[in-house]
Formats: structure tokens, C-alpha cells, sequence
């Protein structure tokens, strides 16, 4: 197979610089438009949270409302976890990669992040200290919380296909990914602002943007499964977990 990059057209300076500066308009564009739609995602109206949900972590049993941790906006990673399970989605850690050093950081904006799995709260923390995280991991294992967000799926769901992943798309496992955005007023009252599950989180991993601007791009076009490729970082060059084809998280945990 002949790599595509060998006729990859070649200019002057001169002529690279003129293309650039083409491109650079409809970066300035897209630019644009991002911030636009980043603006109507924040004035979507927003659903009171009624429903009293308690966490299993760290610090033991905390409520919705106590995970803000003195702050009004939150944000959760919905991390595939699923309790028969003995280590977090592949593809979830690499997630997990991307946003464990920056919570700092948004801390100063009045943002506090964590991470919440269907699991029991012993089996994230076995997991965390294998990958060597200090993000914040809460278990929603005695509470609907994924359920009602639409990230874990009953045996039901999945036998009646039913559109329940997504807004518009059909469960396929148990577990799925996504993120969620929740605000508290100074009143205590807790609203689900946004969600965002499947290519939504995209632009949420570093490391996919910067593979967006290398030559090869992705390279995951032609695959069976896109993040084929995609292992936990501890399992790089591990002789069992190479060359996967389809990599079916159900079957490599």
C-alpha cells in the first residue's frame, strides 16, 4: 500500500506562506463559531436536581451537593467503570490522562472536577493508584446517578435497543461514556446545566488536538474500532495487547 504522504504536494516558501494564510481565515472562522456555540451551550435552560444522590469516595459518603466542594460550578467525567468490571475503559483512562493535571487550574474559576463510575468506590481506588491519578473518583454504585444520566444501561435497555445513549442513539453496553456540567446557586439548589457523551467529549482530550495538526492526523480511518490503538498507559508494549483490531473494552479489562 502506497503511503499518501510520498505525493504530498510540495511548494516554495513563498506559496506555503500564501496557503497558510488562507487557511488561517477559515481557522479565524471556525474560531468564531466555537465561541458562539460554546455560548449557546451555556444559555441552555437548566433542570433542577431533586433527587438526592450519595457518593462513595475518598472521604466517605458526600451528596451531590457536597461534591461543589465550596465551589458553584461542577464538572463530572462520566468514567466507564462497570461493577463486574476489575479496571476502568482503556479509553476513558486515556481520558482520565488528559484531564488529571489540569483540575488545578480550574479550581481558579470556581470549577471543581471529578470523575464518578457505576463500580464500588475499592475498585476505582485499586484502579486510580495503578494509574497513578489524584483527580477526585467518586462510586454512584448504591444510586441511580448513571442511570439518570444516561450513562449506565439496564439489561432491558440494551435488549430493547432502546435510543437512551446520546439523546438520539441506541445503547450498545452497559456503560458509556460522557461528561456532565452542574450548578449551584447560594441558595444549595444543585441544576444539570449540559451533557455531552460519545464524539461530544472529543474536543475534551489534549492529545487528540494535537494529533489533529500532525501529518498522519488520527490514522485511525479503516478500523474497525477508531481508538483500536488506545491502551492504558501502563500497557504500551505489552506483547498481549498489540495489533488488536477491535479492541472491545469488555474483553480486555
Amino acid at each position: 500500500m502506497t503511503d499518501p504522504l510520498n505525493d504530498h504536494k510540495i511548494v516554495s516558501e513563498e506559496e506555503w506562506v500564501n496557503a497558510r494564510k488562507e487557511l488561517l481565515k477559515k481557522e479565524k472562522e471556525f474560531t468564531a463559531l466555537r465561541d458562539q456555540l460554546s455560548q449557546q451551550q451555556r444559555d441552555l435552560p437548566w433542570v433542577a436536581v431533586n433527587k438526592e444522590y450519595v457518593f462513595e469516595g475518598k472521604n466517605g459518603k458526600q451528596t451531590l451537593s457536597e461534591l461543589f466542594d465550596g465551589r458553584s460550578q461542577l464538572l463530572v467525567y462520566h468514567f466507564m467503570f462497570d461493577p463486574s468490571w476489575n479496571a476502568g475503559c482503556p479509553s476513558c483512562s486515556f481520558w482520565a490522562d488528559n484531564f488529571n493535571g489540569i483540575i488545578v487550574h480550574l479550581n481558579r474559576r470556581d470549577v471543581t472536577m471529578i470523575a464518578v463510575s457505576h463500580a464500588s468506590y475499592s475498585k476505582l481506588a485499586a484502579y486510580q493508584k495503578r494509574m497513578g491519578w489524584d483527580f477526585k473518583w467518586v462510586s454512584s454504585f448504591d444510586t441511580d446517578f448513571n442511570f439518570d444520566y444516561h450513562v449506565s444501561f439496564t439489561q432491558d435497555q440494551l435488549t430493547k435497543k432502546e435510543d437512551s445513549y446520546n439523546y438520539t442513539d441506541q445503547a450498545w453496553m452497559s456503560e458509556r461514556e460522557g461528561m456532565s456540567v452542574f450548578y449551584k446557586d447560594s441558595a444549595g439548589h444543585v441544576f444539570h446545566t449540559y451533557s455531552a457523551y460519545a464524539r461530544g467529549i472529543d474536543m475534551l482530550n489534549a492529545a487528540y488536538n494535537y494529533l489533529d495538526l500532525v501529518p498522519k492526523g488520527r490514522d485511525e480511518i479503516g478500523h474497525a474500532f477508531p481508538q483500536f490503538w488506545v491502551r492504558r498507559h501502563d500497557e504500551y508494549g505489552d506483547p498481549r495487547r498489540i495489533d488488536t483490531e477491535y479492541y472491545d473494552v469488555t474483553k480486555n479489562l
